[in-house]
């Protein structure tokens, strides 16, 4: 029973072919079988072997119902049989055809192989019987039919025996050839259902929805996350296609989902916006599709995993919303007041820009503390926004200055002007009291492309200009501005080639001489820069140092400046007391000026650092936002003298005088013009020169030009004075020269 056992167990099963599979091995055996058929008629006929109705007739007559019954018979099994059957008579009309010649019998080995297509033990089985009976009861029957061998026509069922034996051997290898086969199938069915295992596994089981798309939009397959991520049911009704999707496009793409990922070859990624219709609820989804493609290149299906984006987009609209606009006052930032104005002008259409600056702002952020100063510039914000026409641009570009940008001729943006001042008539609500706030605006319209910066450059300069004006008032960009700020654009452009070339020749530091009121003798000298044009004009600082101001390159001008003072100090070690260098407030607002000020000196170890004096206004330093006194604390640790430049023309020059450290007091040229014919003005010199010595200060008299007014400082025992009648600036060598004589005017002495 065991030996029987294994040897069934390895005997093939048969009937594992596909459904497809035998139908077109049975369509070939049945067409086989009709030639065969065919092909016996026409060598019967040939050869004569079709007579008398012999045997071989009676056998081809039952051929057909064959072939009728394996074509019309349903099911499998039924029909392959008929063909078996109609093999078996095919191969022993074609015996008896030729009287049993040997060769002919071979045509039974050929039917073994051809049978073995079917895999079914039923077709293959049925035709060994019937050749073993054909050859056993023909042979007894028709022996001459049969067998073309005496031998074999004496003993036919020997020779039957022989024949079975050894058709069997040769069905034996079909056998195992079949098993084989089997074998290696089992072996790839289970690699498969494995790899579909594993694909099962990692489509159904992985977070990230995924489906299977046929071309034509139908849903094949769906994981568990694609299902719950658009609240589907776990199992889809057939023919369920993506346009049954709980979907709503909302980004008015209007080819299907499908039809996009067909058109891109191999792999795409697409971006879409959605509307889930089951809650509502808004999708970003970022589709990646990989289409399958089957040997002959048609699309068989579409697998797309999708990832909902739908937070990092938010994210990232939340980051962009935050760039348009501003943190403090939510009202547009400067990037995106540009990008929406740029875009107006394009259109062609003419646009009124309105630059606002609050009057006094730094006085009131500076007294009050900053938090007040953040809440006023958020209570103007809301004013501002409700006091112009719907649709404005409205933006904060920095600190106190703001900008509005709306259509219509200059008069809708004069009319738009003055509602804004009239809104700023009645005090703004901070907090628990009130604080009455003025504005001064300018107005400038532009038309066309590439017309932004100008506009607002423009209105900017119409500003400033009101600004200058007194504040609280709006005036509208001019022709004569225009030139102002072409001007001023071509400073710029100088001072940058200036700066960007050998400031050395291209920005000559000259020296005036400040000398002892008494005796004439020059004691020191002011730097003063200058600017060599490309055509070799020397420039003054009017032309380029309100644009250094404006754009900062006072910065690296000033430190310039500087290191060229240093430098003659050093180079004029025994002829020249000091020299001093005018700071502007940005300058000194600067965190790295006082750094830089003491490299400069501890690269200059043989330099007393008393011997460089810095002159600062007192009118800048009403303006100045950072810690005056330690600023200039800082300075003077580093041995460096402090002058109050241009004392007498701000608002509080006595208080200046004992809250400013400084060491030198240089008179404004309007006290000392004219001195000699007018007693109140040496009444104020004289006061101003009793309180210096007071304090332990000099004092030094700027712009003086006619000797009268010489000998009347001398007459009030001023210590030193500076202008024109001593010497104007000159280049350092021209300057060098009058360092040997040490005086300047001796006629006047």
């Amino acid at each position: 029973m065991t030996g029987t056992s294994t040897l069934l167990g390895w005997l093939p099963a048969g009937g594992g072919l596909r459904r497809e599979d035998w139908a077109g091995r049975h369509r070939l055996m049945t067409r086989l079988l009709a030639l065969s058929m065919a092909a016996l008629v026409v060598y019967g006929a040939l050869t004569d072997g079709l007579h008398n109705w012999n045997l071989s007739t009676w056998l081809l007559l039952l051929m057909p119902p064959c072939v009728v019954a394996a074509v019309r018979l349903p099911g499998h099994r039924l029909p392959s049989i008929f063909v078996s059957f109609g093999f078996t008579l095919a191969c022993a009309a074609f015996v008896a055809m030729t009287h049993g010649r040997t060769e002919a019998h071979f045509t039974f080995f050929i039917a073994v192989a051809a049978l073995a297509l079917y895999r079914d033990w039923a077709p293959f089985g049925v035709f060994l019987a019937a050749t073993t009976v054909h050859h056993g009861l023909f042979g007894l029957l028709e022996p001459g039919l049969t067998y073309g061998h005496h031998a074999a026509q004496t003993h036919p069922l020997f020779w039957a025996l022989v024949h079975g034996v050894a058709v069997l051997f040769a069905a034996a290898f079909q056998v195992i050839a079949w098993r084989l086969t089997e074998a290696e199938e089992r072996r790839a069915q289970d690699n498969l259902d494995e790899s579909q295992a594993q694909l099962s596994v990692a489509f159904d089981a992985t977070p990230v929805p995924m489906a299977m798309l046929a071309p034509d939009g139908r849903i094949l397959r769906t994981n568990a996350a694609y299902r719950a991520w658009l609240h589907l049911p776990a199992v889809l009704p057939a023919g369920y296609r993506v346009t049954d999707l709980p979907l709503e496009a909302l980004d008015g793409a209007a080819n299907p989902m499908t039809e996009h990922l067909q058109e891109e070859d191999g792999s795409s990624v697409l971006l879409r916006n959605y509307r889930r219709t089951t809650d509502g609820e808004q999708l970003w989804v970022e589709i990646h599709g990989t289409s399958v493609y089957d040997k002959k290149g048609e699309l068989r299906l579409i697998f797309v995993h999708c990832l909902d984006v739908t937070a990092s987009r938010r994210h990232q609209e939340e980051l962009q919303d935050q760039v348009r606009h501003d943190a403090l006052t939510g009202l547009l930032s400067r990037s995106a007041f540009e990008h929406d104005l740029a875009a107006r002008l394009d259109s062609g259409a003419p646009v009124n820009v309105l630059y606002i600056d609050v009057d006094r702002f730094k006085s009131i952020n500076d007294g009050s503390g900053h938090a007040v100063g953040d809440e006023l510039l958020r209570a103007l914000a809301v004013r501002l926004r409700g006091s112009v026409p719907v649709g404005s641009l409205v933006a904060r570009l920095g600190g106190d200055e703001f900008v509005v940008a709306l259509g219509g001729s200059p008069a809708a943006g004069a009319e738009a002007g003055q509602a804004v001042l009239a809104a700023f008539a009645e005090p703004l609500r901070l907090g628990g009291g009130h604080l009455q706030v003025s504005l001064s605006l300018g107005l400038a319209t532009g038309q066309g492309e590439g017309q932004a910066d100008d506009t607002v450059l423009a209105a900017d300069t119409a500003m400033y200009a009101a600004k200058r004006a007194g504040g609280n008032r709006m005036h509208a960009f001019s022709d004569d501005m225009r030139v102002k700020v072409r001007e001023r654009l071509d400073a710029e452009a100088r001072l940058r080639d200036a700066l960007a070339g050998d400031p050395v020749e291209t920005l000559p530091v000259w020296f005036q001489p400040i000398v002892s009121a008494a005796t004439g003798e020059i004691t020191g000298a002011e730097a003063l820069v200058r600017m060599r044009a490309p055509s070799g004009e020397i420039l003054g600082p009017g032309h380029f140092i309100p644009a250094a101001e404006e754009t900062g390159l006072i910065v690296p001008l000033g430190e310039h400046v500087m290191r060229r003072a240093v430098l003659r100090l050093i180079e004029w070690d025994e002829h020249l007391g000091y020299v001093s260098v005018n700071v502007s407030p940005r300058q000194l607002a600067e965190a790295g000026f006082v750094p830089m000020l003491a490299n400069l000196l501890a690269a200059h170890p043989e330099l007393d650092s008393s011997r460089l004096v810095i002159e600062i206004t007192e009118t800048a330093l009403l303006g100045f936002s950072v810690d005056v006194r330690e600023r200039l604390a800082m300075i003077k640790a580093l041995g460096v003298r402090i002058a109050l430049d241009d004392f007498g023309t701000g608002y509080s020059s006595l208080t200046w005088l004992q809250s400013v450290p400084a060491d030198v007091v240089k008179l404004d040229r309007s006290f000392v013009a004219g001195l000699a014919a007018d007693p109140r003005k040496a009444s104020i010199i004289q006061a101003v020169l009793w309180l210096a010595r007071s304090l332990g200060m000099t004092v030094v008299a700027e712009g003086v030009e006619e000797p009268a007014d010489w000998h009347a400082l001398r007459n009030l025992d001023c210590p030193s004075a500076q202008g024109y009648l001593f010497g104007k600036p000159l280049p350092p060598a021209e300057f060098a020269a009058t360092l040997a004589p040490r005086r300047i005017v001796e006629q006047a002495a």
